[in-house]
C-alpha cells in the first residue's frame, strides 16, 4: 500500500526578501485533489491534496509570478493534474512530465501544446529506484526531437554510478535538489565533486532547491548554503531555484516556504546573480 506524507506548513510566512519581478519557482508540485485527479495506486506514497488554488495562494504570499510544475510519482504517468494547472495559469506555469511505455508521438505533441518541456526520471531508491532503461533511452531520443530536456531525480551516489551514461546523453539535463547530497559529508565529498565537474558541461543544469533535504543541521538550513554557492560559482547561467512545495517525503523537518525564500539573499547576495537564477535562467529553459 502507498505510504502517506505530511502536509506542508500551510501557515506560509510573508518573507522579508522581495523576489524580483517574474521570479520563477522552478520546482513545485500540484497534488490532486484526489477526487478529481486520483493518485496512482502503484505509487510509493499518496500525499495530502495540495492543488492549484493552494499553490497560487502560496506564490501570492511569496511574491512569485511564474512556476514549473514538476509532475511527481504519486500521480504516475497520469498527467491530468499538472496539465490542468498549467492550463489555468494564464501562461504563468510550465511543467515536466512522467511517462510510461504507452505514450505516443501524439501524446508528446499534446503535452508540448499544454506547456510541458521535459520528462523526469526517478533514480531515488525509496521512491522506486531505477527506471526502465529501455524507456529511458527511447525517451531521450524523443526529447532531442522536441527540444525538451531531461530531469534527473537522484540520490547522491547515483551521480557516481551513472556518471558515464549521463555524460553521453545528447540532450540538456536538469539535476534536482543538488543531487540530494548530505551537508554533513562536506564540500569535498565525492558525489558533490562529481556534480560540480558534471555541471561544467554546457548541457547540465542544477536546481539549488531542497535545502531542507541537503541540510544535516535542520532549520534554518544554513549548512546547505555553501553547496548552492559552489554550484552557482561554476555555472550561474544554468542554475534554477524552487520551493519544492508541498515538500513530499521531506524527512524530519517540514520547512516554511517563507523561510526558504529568505534563504535566497543569503545564498545569492549579488542581485545580478539572483536575476539570473530566479528569472532569466528559467525563462530561457522553459520559454516564458
Amino acid at each position: 500500500m502507498p505510504g502517506t506524507t505530511p502536509a506542508p506548513d500551510r501557515n506560509t510566512k510573508k518573507p522579508k526578501f522581495v523576489p524580483p519581478p517574474k521570479t520563477c519557482d522552478a520546482h513545485c508540485h500540484i497534488f490532486g485533489p484526489a477526487h478529481k485527479f486520483p493518485y496512482d495506486p502503484k505509487a510509493s506514497y499518496h500525499p495530502p491534496d495540495s492543488g492549484f488554488e493552494e499553490i497560487c495562494k502560496l506564490h501570492d504570499i511569496l511574491g512569485i509570478e511564474r512556476a514549473v510544475i514538476v509532475h511527481a510519482s504519486c500521480h504516475g504517468a497520469d498527467m491530468r493534474a499538472t496539465l490542468d494547472g498549467i492550463a489555468r495559469s494564464n501562461g504563468r506555469f510550465r511543467g515536466t512530465a512522467i511517462i510510461d511505455e504507452t505514450y505516443t508521438t501524439a501524446d508528446f505533441d499534446r503535452m508540448h501544446e499544454g506547456g510541458i518541456r521535459g520528462v523526469r526520471f526517478n533514480f531515488v531508491k525509496h521512491l522506486g529506484g531505477r527506471p526502465d532503461f529501455g524507456l529511458f533511452h527511447k525517451t531521450v531520443d524523443r526529447l532531442k526531437a522536441l527540444g525538451w530536456h531531461l530531469i534527473l531525480h537522484l540520490d547522491a551516489n547515483d551521480i557516481i554510478e551513472f556518471e558515464d551514461m549521463f555524460r553521453k546523453l545528447p540532450v540538456p539535463m536538469v539535476i534536482d535538489h543538488m543531487a540530494r547530497v548530505s551537508a554533513k559529508d562536506g564540500l569535498e565529498q565525492k558525489p558533490f565533486k562529481v556534480l560540480l565537474d558534471f555541471l561544467r558541461d554546457e548541457k547540465v543544469w542544477v536546481k539549488i532547491c531542497g535545502s531542507e533535504r541537503v541540510s544535516s543541521d535542520g532549520p534554518p538550513f544554513h549548512d546547505a548554503i555553501p553547496f548552492a554557492q559552489a554550484l552557482i560559482n561554476v555555472a550561474p547561467d544554468r542554475i534554477l531555484w524552487g520551493t519544492d512545495w508541498p515538500h513530499p517525503n521531506v524527512g524530519k523537518h517540514m520547512p516554511n516556504d517563507g523561510d526558504l525564500v529568505d534563504l535566497i539573499p543569503l545564498t545569492m547576495p549579488d542581485a545580478a546573480i539572483r536575476q539570473k537564477v530566479l528569472v532569466d535562467n528559467p525563462a530561457r529553459l522553459y520559454g516564458f
